[in-house]
């Protein structure tokens, strides 16, 4: 889940509806940026579906017991991380490119962790799975993997500074950074070549408090009210 927070409101949004946005704002990047190629129609399955392994968490969701907090993406413990990843890559097997781009991205955002003993098994486990459906996508190489990856790590990236309202984000590998004015996220270097996009995202707003347990959280999330999320994508 991520949560848009302010001092009376929380606007939750999930992180399929995220990952969506994610390839709605890749779909528009002209191609001398984002180039065609047989491999196109994959990366975009992977970002789409690059978080799908956290549907289940975002509606039971995650609660702070002791502070009563809901819980968003980053402040969930380790397991629950650790568990949306792995879940989150067999259902694009289908598609073993793509799967082995879902696989990369969770060693790649969790990369932080892999000097940490609780992690080791996690790591060995994403990796096997990655290798395994590079293989399967017709003996792909690891570092053509590597290289369309960016396009993964781009997409995701600029939708979380919007879901978020980061102010800035740097370009993480991908190439590219983002800044978000609370309306408009620039991209830079310009990717949509002087075009401006509208997007939008789902989300249900609670109210900023502390829950007394997590059933009293999803019954106020099970009648919130739904409401849209605007703004704009355009290039620096």
């Amino acid at each position: 889940m991520i949560i848009r927070r302010s001092d009376s409101t929380q606007h939750l949004i999930t992180q399929p509806a995220h990952a969506a946005l994610s390839e709605r704002i890749m779909r528009e990047w002209e191609s001398p940026h984002f180039p065609e190629t047989p491999r196109k129609a994959s990366i975009l399955h992977a970002i789409e579906q690059h978080d799908c392994g956290w549907t289940e968490f975002d509606k039971t969701l995650v609660l702070n017991e002791e502070t009563g907090q809901l819980l968003d993406f980053t402040e969930v413990p380790d397991d629950v991380k650790r568990a949306t990843s792995s879940r989150g890559i067999p259902p694009l097997s289908s598609d073993p490119y793509a799967a082995a781009l879902a696989a990369q991205h969770r060693v790649h955002v969790y990369r932080r962790y892999q000097e940490d003993p609780a992690w080791e098994a996690f790591f060995a486990e994403v990796i096997s799975m990655r290798d395994s459906y590079l293989r399967a996508a017709g003996g792909r190489s690891l570092d053509e993997l590597l290289r369309d990856y960016r396009f993964v790590r781009a997409g995701d990236l600029a939708s979380l500074v919007f879901c978020n309202q980061w102010t800035d984000a740097e370009d993480d590998g991908c190439g590219y950074s983002m800044h978000f004015d609370g309306k408009t996220l620039t991209i830079t270097p310009d990717p949509l070549e002087g075009r401006t996009i509208d997007i939008d995202i789902p989300a249900r707003v609670v109210e900023n408090k502390r829950f007394s347990s997590i059933t009293e959280a999803r019954e106020a999330v099970a009648v919130a009210r739904q409401v849209t999320l605007n703004g704009q994508v355009r290039g620096a």
